[in-house]
């Protein structure tokens, strides 16, 4: 845990101008997509979006955290991640088109990696040893919003991405003792349901067993139990902190 925390440390007091400068742009890039959706501001976000994600990939992981275990993993991770934004940008998909839909819930995730750092400090950490706006997972709530926001059709290999990736920040939450992962782990089961809600309704007109009701059915049962579980970590979290 020690080792964890004092990466975490080295790499916000070494880059925190870069985080400041990638923070600012996030929100102009937002804003922008809202306000003065055009091609330009698209192909922008998708730029800015992987690299975002090579910066945690190269910067975060391969870098500061280098004394950590399986950084190089985590790296390559994030890396693919990156590539996938590549991917995109250089074949058209995940258009960036506003879709009207979750509007509250998405502009939740957007403040979401500025609520971070704050709920570090409400639990008694000091800079730099807190989590920050641009760590992986305040990225990972940030991203899950821009696809909810924007994304006339998800991409479905980066939400899987995504998902895995709460699941780990969730177990982070005992090994490392970081609660502030719980925001990520509490808001990726209703993105869940809806990522895989609206791919299952984008291609309802093809023949698949089981059906498109059945398989949403299922996908409601699978959010079902993944939510219970994360309760009962958190019940659970609550108890040894109080035991404390």
């Amino acid at each position: 845990m020690e080792t964890f925390w004092n990466t975490i440390a080295s790499y916000n007091a070494a880059t925190w101008p870069a985080q400041l400068a990638l923070t600012l742009a996030a929100v102009v890039l937002t804003l922008l997509l809202y306000f003065r959706p055009s091609p330009a501001v698209r192909i922008a976000m998708k730029v800015f979006m992987a690299l975002l994600n090579f910066w945690i990939a190269g910067v975060y992981y391969l870098v500061c955290c280098e004394p950590r275990e399986h950084h190089d993993l985590l790296a390559l991770f994030w890396a693919i991640m990156g590539c996938i934004w590549v991917y995109d940008l250089a074949v058209g998909h995940a258009s960036l088109q506003r879709t009207g839909n979750h509007k509250a819930f998405a502009a939740l995730l957007f403040a979401m990696p500025l609520v971070y750092p704050l709920f570090s400090l409400l639990l008694g950490r000091t800079f730099p040893m807190i989590t920050s706006p641009v760590m992986p997972c305040s990225v990972a709530v940030f991203t899950i919003g821009l696809m909810l926001a924007f994304s006339e059709r998800v991409n479905i290999v980066l939400a899987m991405f995504l998902c895995h990736w709460s699941l780990i920040g969730l177990s982070k939450v005992y090994f490392f003792g970081i609660p502030e992962d719980y925001l990520l782990a509490c808001s990726i089961v209703p993105a869940l349901y809806l990522f895989f809600r609206e791919y299952i309704r984008d291609n309802a007109g093809r023949p698949t067993k089981p059906s498109p009701r059945v398989l949403n059915a299922l996908l409601a049962v699978m959010c079902l139990i993944i939510g219970c579980f994360f309760a009962f970590t958190l019940l659970h979290q609550l108890n040894l902190f109080t035991d404390c």
